[in-house]
């Protein structure tokens, strides 16, 4: 009853960690041969960013962690072992709550790896000034995801991701409130990228990744 592509018969009786780990490299190894073969000569990639599966875990009898590639960064939810995400359709959206807040995911395929779920991050990956930067985000991102200090109202979808990150939306503030709110910030030197790295950050900065982007 799994999805054969990620999941193995013989995965059910493996520890959970060694589970993840050869998820972890499979999906390693099928963005490389997307990277490789679908994305060469596409102006989208940072030649800076490597193919990554960062933090993966087990959550809620299925694997949570961030993809990071190239072109993109994006939470990634995999079936468990007694699940079977065979009969949903592609871009069906979900939502899954964790402890700091609700979340909404689109259901993909891809070969090698069939059914996954994903809630995009960034994209593309030129704001990251390297791949460390991009590494240390998706550990911040998993991090910040399960602290429900950064509770708030209202739930977060694939949209509002995209315009937070561009600096469009305050979350949950209509644009009059959040020109007020930007426009009342008191000006701030600069931090170091030492500073930001060690810094706590706020759900809005978490999905901006402002902590390790280049500052250029």
């Amino acid at each position: 009853m799994q999805t054969a592509a990620i999941m193995r018969k013989e995965d059910a009786i493996l520890p959970d960690d060694a589970v993840i780990s050869r998820i972890s490299r499979k999906l390693e190894s099928v963005f490389s041969v997307i990277c490789q073969d679908r994305m060469a000569d596409i102006p989208v990639l940072n030649d800076k960013i490597k193919i990554q599966a960062v933090g993966f875990q087990d959550w809620n009898d299925s694997y949570l962690g961030v993809m990071v590639t190239p072109w993109f960064m994006n939470l990634m939810l995999l079936p468990g072992k007694m699940q079977n995400w065979d009969d949903q359709q592609e871009l069906t959206s979900l939502m899954h709550t964790f402890p700091s807040g609700s979340y909404e995911f689109l259901m993909g395929f891809a070969a090698g790896i069939g059914r996954y779920q994903s809630c995009s991050l960034f994209s593309p990956m030129f704001e990251f000034a390297d791949n460390e930067a991009a590494i240390e985000t998706a550990k911040a991102v998993i991090k910040e995801l399960m602290n429900p200090d950064n509770l708030d109202q209202g739930d977060i979808d694939n949209q509002q991701i995209e315009k937070i990150w561009y600096g469009l939306e305050e979350p949950h503030q209509d644009n009059e409130d959040a020109e007020k709110l930007r426009s009342s910030r008191p000006q701030t030197p600069e931090k170091t990228f030492t500073d930001k790295i060690h810094q706590p950050i706020s759900r809005r900065e978490l999905l901006r990744g402002a902590p390790f982007l280049d500052d250029d």
